[in-house]
């Protein structure tokens, strides 16, 4: 079976933090399923407007925003700080990912690079699934 790909935006800072193996769960509204083992691909939004790397979805944890800040709030070195906590607040249901085989991208690829193939390419406001043959997801599968 073909594993889920899901092009997911990202500040730049919580990127970094992920990336680096500082971050070991990454909180987010539901907006859509997120599949265990899925590849999350990381769009590093504004200012860095790039595409830098990747990482496997560990588990895949939903409930309301409280639960979820607990259940992160448990975990040593989950990397989770205060500072995630307005991006769930409010949520009808949140989702906590885990981060596993975090990976940098030896060569971002830019916002400006990604329109230069598909022209009104937007990057999403929390995450979405890339599917097989869509021109995005053969430009994903040939980064390393």
């Amino acid at each position: 079976m073909e594993r889920v790909t899901i092009l997911m935006s990202i500040k730049p800072y919580f990127a970094e933090r992920i990336l680096k193996g500082i971050k070991k769960f990454e909180l987010r509204r539901k907006v859509g399923e997120i599949p265990e083992r899925s590849r999350i691909v990381i769009y590093a939004s504004s200012p860095l407007k790039a595409i830098i790397g990747e990482f496997i979805a560990g588990r895949v944890i939903e409930g309301d925003p409280n639960f979820i800040w607990n259940f992160v709030a448990r975990i040593p070195n989950s990397g989770i700080e205060i500072k995630d906590w307005p991006y769930i607040k409010g949520a009808k249901t949140a989702l906590a990912i885990e981060v596993l085989a975090p990976k940098r991208y030896d060569y971002p690829l830019s916002l400006e690079e990604i329109r230069s193939r598909i022209p009104h390419f937007q990057p999403p406001m929390s995450y979405k699934r890339v599917r097989p043959g869509e021109p995005l997801f053969i430009i994903l599968n040939k980064l390393k």
